[in-house]
């Protein structure tokens, strides 16, 4: 029986290596999300004063005016 003195390494192929940057990168994408829901604390919703809505001005007028509509 012939003994090999080279102990053999473990070969990586590159679609491994791709595999498990992509397989890391979506785990810490999932733990960034998980993260900041955790730490956002409810947010009460801005009110925005009614707006009256379009207007016709003098200004809109002569605007209308210049382009001819």
């Amino acid at each position: 029986m012939v003994s090999n003195t080279r102990e053999e390494k473990p070969q990586v192929s590159r679609r491994g290596v791709l595999r498990g940057l992509g397989l890391g990168a979506a785990g810490a994408a999932a733990a960034a999300t998980l993260v900041r829901s955790a730490d956002a604390a409810p947010v009460a919703p801005v009110s925005q004063p009614q707006s009256g809505g379009y207007r016709e001005s003098d200004h809109v007028r002569r605007v209308y005016e210049l382009a001819r509509f």
